[in-house]
């Protein structure tokens, strides 16, 4: 009888420490991040659209021989969520589903800054056929399921900088754009 008084109790213990740490909820939509603060709150990472550009480097332009690049551009010079390098950096991000490798959809990159913008290459071409696609500068990062269409990612590597998150469909070959949700390092 006694046993079973501190088998139960142990379990009362057990199970009222469970409750008072609640789960995060997933994120509402697809594609949409949240970063998970070192005090176990959530903040939602800024949505971005971005401008998609291609250039050609004055040579090209003038004697037809050079080099074009494309880069993703956010008119804004930083991110309104600054993280510190010190702690962990950890995201939930919401998928179609969890059943894809997150390395294969998810790519978290580093952005070129200046006074007025953030600018990251995403391919250049050469006139001599040298062509370079998915040049993005990617941070490292482990992951695991979360819930029922999210993944849990936590940064590997972080370094200072502004970043951003993109995370695509890999059911649908159409993407309607690119939304890069954004955050900076400190």
């Amino acid at each position: 009888m006694k046993k079973l008084f501190c088998t139960a109790l142990f379990g009362l213990f057990v199970g009222g420490a469970f409750a008072q740490t609640p789960q995060i909820p997933e994120p509402d939509f697809i594609g949409e991040v949240v970063t998970v603060l070192p005090d176990g709150k959530t903040s939602k990472l800024e949505k971005e659209t971005v401008l998609l550009r291609t250039r050609a480097n004055a040579s090209a332009q003038i004697f037809g021989i050079g080099k074009a690049k494309t880069k993703l551009i956010i008119d804004t010079p930083e991110a309104a969520v600054r993280l510190k390098g010190d702690d962990d950096i950890r995201f939930i991000v919401k998928a179609v589903d969890n059943a894809t490798d997150p390395i294969s959809i998810i790519n978290i990159f580093r952005f070129e800054t200046n006074k007025k913008k953030r600018l990251a290459e995403l391919a250049s071409v050469s006139t001599f056929g040298s062509v370079k696609s998915n040049k993005l500068e990617r941070l490292r990062f482990s992951a695991e399921k979360y819930g029922e269409k999210s993944y849990l990612l936590t940064l590997i590597d972080k370094p200072a900088g502004e970043y951003g998150i993109t995370v695509s469909n890999p059911n649908n070959l159409d993407e309607k754009g690119t939304i890069v949700s954004t955050f900076a390092i400190e």
